[in-house]
């Protein structure tokens, strides 16, 4: 069983204390977010647990704790962005703080098991195609020695992320940002995937990812992994099966 923890919620960030004392406990429960009263309970032993993938944009609070996790296998999946308190309001400062936090998880876990998540990539009037591409390259800059790869998204627009002035990324604007950040991946031999994307940008040294990477998956734990096609995600999605623990409107990041 792969552990994904969580894509509803920063659990590292917020509740890796919950999440610690789970695992001393040995299970949890975790309820159907589409079936409030299906509640399912979650066998955590590391005889069950193939591998756990932690999602968060902050592991501050679960790095001191890793300890706990001697007897599973992990990796992370740190989206770090060059927004600022405008998108994600509850985070620290990027500079000042999360840069050194990825390098010191990086240098403690190992680089193989810290993927960067640049991602969702949106625009607006702050955040142009031009602007993408200075961040971009100002945090390859920083990061490309504590990280095998990153993976980039282009926003996909909800109802409810309608109203902050975003608006989608033309077919025009796309390719540009692709080739440019496939010009600085190349220069700092950083490979760039794509989560969920439908759009081919293999001709910008681009390719297609998956979060929950069977191949990682099996590269991790040393071992070969029967392991599925997730059901129940978007359309594009290319990752494993998985277990999440999770739950939705828990998360206290604050992105709008």
């Amino acid at each position: 069983m792969i552990l994904s923890v969580s894509r509803r919620t920063d659990v590292p960030n917020y509740y890796s204390d919950w999440f610690v004392n789970r695992i001393k406990e040995g299970f949890l429960y975790v309820r159907n977010p589409m079936n409030a009263h299906q509640i399912s309970r979650i066998d955590l032993s590391p005889d069950v647990v193939d591998c756990i993938v932690f999602w968060t944009k902050n592991p501050a609070n679960m790095m001191e704790k890793l300890e706990c996790l001697k007897d599973y296998v992990y990796y992370f999946q740190f989206t770090l962005t060059g927004y600022g308190k405008d998108i994600e309001p509850n985070l620290p400062n990027k500079r000042e703080e999360l840069i050194s936090t990825f390098k010191a998880l990086s240098k403690k876990i190992g680089k193989e098991k810290v993927i960067w998540r640049y991602d969702p990539i949106l625009l607006n009037d702050t955040y142009t195609v031009n602007r993408h591409i200075e961040l971009f390259e100002e945090m390859c800059s920083l990061l490309y020695t504590a990280v095998n790869h990153v993976v980039i998204s282009f926003i996909d627009l909800y109802q409810k992320n309608r109203g902050y002035r975003l608006y989608e990324l033309s077919t025009d604007e796309i390719t540009h940002l692709a080739q440019a950040f496939g010009e600085i991946g190349a220069k700092y031999k950083l490979p760039i995937k794509t989560c969920c994307e439908n759009y081919d940008l293999t001709k910008f040294g681009i390719t297609k990812g998956a979060c929950i990477d069977s191949v990682l998956l099996e590269e991790i734990c040393n071992r070969p992994l029967l392991l599925k096609k997730a059901t129940g995600q978007r359309k594009n999605c290319l990752c494993a099966e998985s277990v999440d623990i999770g739950a939705y409107h828990t998360c206290l990041n604050g992105c709008i």
